[in-house]
C-alpha cells in the first residue's frame, strides 16, 4: 500500500515596504503625593513590569526626580501613559508619565 502526500501550498508575501512604529521612551515623575505602593501598582498592572522592576524604578524616580519605564511602540506608549494617568485621577494622585524618542 502506497501513501500518497500531498502537500500544501505555501505563498510568500513579501513586503517591499514596512513602516514600523517609533519607539518612545516611557519616563515617570516623582510627584511628593502619590503613595509608592501605588506607583509599584500602577507599573505592574498597566505596564505589565515585575513587583521588583517596578520597585526599582519607583524608588529611582522618588531619588532622582523621574525615572525610564520602558521603550514601547507611541501608539502603545501613549495608550497606556493615558490609562496611568486616569487610574491616578480616579484616585486623586498627580502621578505623571511621559514620552520621549528612542
Amino acid at each position: 500500500m502506497m501513501k500518497l502526500q500531498i502537500s500544501p501550498e505555501i505563498e510568500i508575501i513579501e513586503e517591499t515596504e514596512t513602516e514600523l512604529e517609533p519607539l518612545y521612551r516611557v519616563i515617570i515623575h516623582n510627584d511628593d503625593v502619590t503613595p509608592m505602593d501605588f506607583v509599584v501598582h500602577i507599573l505592574t498592572s498597566i505596564f505589565y513590569l515585575g513587583t521588583d522592576r517596578a520597585a526599582d524604578i519607583m524608588l529611582t524616580a522618588h531619588i532622582k526626580g523621574i525615572a525610564y519605564v520602558k521603550t514601547l511602540p507611541k501608539t502603545e506608549a501613549e495608550r497606556l501613559i493615558n490609562k496611568a494617568h486616569f487610574a491616578a485621577g480616579l484616585e486623586g494622585y498627580p502621578l505623571h508619565f511621559s514620552l520621549e524618542p528612542e
